[in-house]
């Protein structure tokens, strides 16, 4: 099974996926909305990522109306919001790693009383990334 980010399509058949002109693909590429990979110097490779990612494009700017400087911005929050997301789950995973550890050290000593001025689990400690606009 291929990867999403596996670059694969050539720039003709991205475009016709995405059911843009290929000279499109060049624009929204020269202003930094899409970044395909490169095989040479010249030759794009799209991969499904990026396939999906013109179509938020074309979606933005034809049924909403959103101009390319706003579609920018709007792609860079909702990057830094699915970074945002990641970073959450990662700190959520090591709390509940860090409970589970504490709950089997507590269960594996069933006659030690648990001490008043010690937390029964440990109390999670979010770390908020700043993002730049």
């Amino acid at each position: 099974m291929r990867d999403d980010q596996q670059p694969v399509y050539m720039i003709g058949v991205a475009a016709q996926l995405c059911q843009v002109h290929p000279q499109t693909l060049r624009q929204y590429e020269k202003i930094g909305l899409v970044v395909p990979s490169r095989v040479g110097s010249k030759n794009r490779l799209y991969s499904e990522v990026d396939i999906r990612r013109v179509q938020r494009v074309q979606r933005l700017t034809q049924q909403l109306g959103v101009n390319l400087a706003g579609v920018e911005i709007i792609l860079r929050l909702l990057d830094d919001m699915e970074e945002i997301r990641k970073d959450m789950e990662n700190q959520f995973d090591e709390y509940r790693l860090e409970a589970e550890r504490r709950l089997l050290d507590l269960a594996s000593q069933s006659n030690l009383p648990v001490r008043r001025d010690e937390q029964l689990l440990p109390t999670p400690r979010i770390r908020w990334k700043k993002t730049e606009l």
